[in-house]
């Protein structure tokens, strides 16, 4: 298999595009963010030129918006602007996206770069043979929009099965509820999917009120994963973020993989960090898993913990970071794995007050060269000021 050992960067419809290709045994992968042209500063018309970008980009790689399987859309305020966006997206790309099924979240979390209004981040599949695509629905949990439009989406190939969706939400009038509810909405769709909630390797929960909210989640998380057996339990972020709908306080995404043979997965660990499980966050630090078409090393959020589990460096903005960076970096060199590996990144910011900072450190450690959009949002402890996650990848091996 053939990673490129960086990202390409380049202009589209006068978005700046990084883009990440793997190419495997079974399938074209890309990993890609685009932000929207620095000289237009109204929310549709950059919501516009982004899909354009990404359709660009698609069809120069062989393949069109039907082969998305994620998308992620970052907003700066969704209340003005998630109309516009889907106003753009089904003007730009209506002609191909009918009933493909990509598994999309619209969050609010502020883009680094106060002049974009949003970005986007994009992983499309182009097969090289035959692939299906089944999108899965089930009842929604209640009447709101997001609700109604819930769904995952498998896809096949050869003998793996993988299955993707994001922005599920819970029903309930507490976060310990609406946990409960948003990841039995996860599992009713694996089920109908053909798999089981174990066979998750990556979940992200966004809450609008993280100091609130986080205990509840990691009670209910704790509990939904015991009455399941589930162990190891997944890769995981959980970071602040609200979602579109007023009426939920939280939401929930998961990666899943299943084969004819139990795919080889293997719980990513690191000197330099505990056990989240040890402090009552039930997450591993990172999952490695032997897919058909890579070995994927999924990094959970990861922020400036020490070896015990308690925040280093309180206060120290600039020694979090690199706390935080020395974390990713022990994570990936237990695997065999280096930056140079990363194909996709989020990196969370507390203030936005420290981004010029924040991308010198970034830049100054090499962590950079893939796509890595940046944005403002609350870290799961009050003292925490920076997080980020990564997807890195190696080649796979007979």
């Amino acid at each position: 298999m053939h990673i490129s050992p960086s990202a390409e960067q380049f202009e589209a419809h006068g978005c700046s595009i990084k883009l990440c290709r793997l190419e495997g045994p079974e399938a074209l992968e890309l990993y890609f963010s685009c932000q929207p042209p620095a000289d237009v500063t109204d929310a549709g018309e950059q919501a516009e030129a982004i899909y354009y970008a990404i359709d660009t980009v698609l069809q120069k790689e062989g393949g069109s918006s039907a082969s998305v399987v994620s998308e992620m859309v970052f907003l700066r305020d969704p209340g003005s602007n998630v109309g516009l966006v889907r106003e753009a997206r089904d003007r730009v790309l209506a002609s191909t996206t009918a009933a493909s099924g990509a598994a999309l979240i619209e969050i609010e979390q502020p883009p680094l770069n106060e002049h974009n209004c949003l970005e986007v981040s994009v992983q499309a599949v182009l097969p090289i043979e035959s692939m299906q695509r089944q999108p899965i629905e089930v009842e929604p949990t209640c009447s709101c929009a997001e609700c109604l439009s819930a769904h995952g989406l498998r896809i096949q190939l050869g003998e793996e099965a993988r299955f993707y969706a994001s922005g599920l939400c819970g029903s309930g009038d507490n976060a310990h509820d609406q946990t409960t509810s948003m990841f039995t909405l996860a599992e009713e769709l694996l089920q109908k999917a053909g798999m089981e909630f174990s066979d998750v390797v990556r979940a992200w929960i966004h809450l609008g009120e993280m100091e609130r909210d986080y205990p509840q989640l990691n009670k209910s998380r704790r509990e939904f994963f015991k009455a399941r057996g589930i162990d190891p339990v997944p890769a995981s972020t959980g970071i602040g973020g609200n979602p579109i709908s007023g009426s939920h306080d939280l939401c929930l995404g998961v990666y899943a993989v299943k084969a004819g043979q139990p795919p080889v997965r293997t719980v990513m660990t690191s000197p330099t960090l505990n056990e989240a499980g040890e402090y009552g966050a039930d997450f591993v630090r990172g999952m490695k898993m032997a897919e058909s078409n890579k070995i994927a090393l999924h990094v959970s959020g990861t922020a400036s913990i020490d070896e015990e589990g308690r925040t280093a460096h309180v206060g120290d903005f600039e020694a979090q970071v690199d706390r935080m960076l020395v974390n990713v970096s022990a994570l990936l060199e237990r695997q065999g794995a280096s930056i140079g590996d990363i194909v996709s990144a989020i990196t969370y910011l507390k203030h936005p007050s420290d981004a010029d900072r924040f991308r010198e450190k970034l830049h100054e450690a090499g962590f950079e060269g893939f796509p890595n959009v940046m944005v403002v949002a609350e870290v799961c402890r009050p003292e925490l000021l920076c997080e980020t996650e990564v997807l890195a990848v190696l080649p796979v091996t007979s």
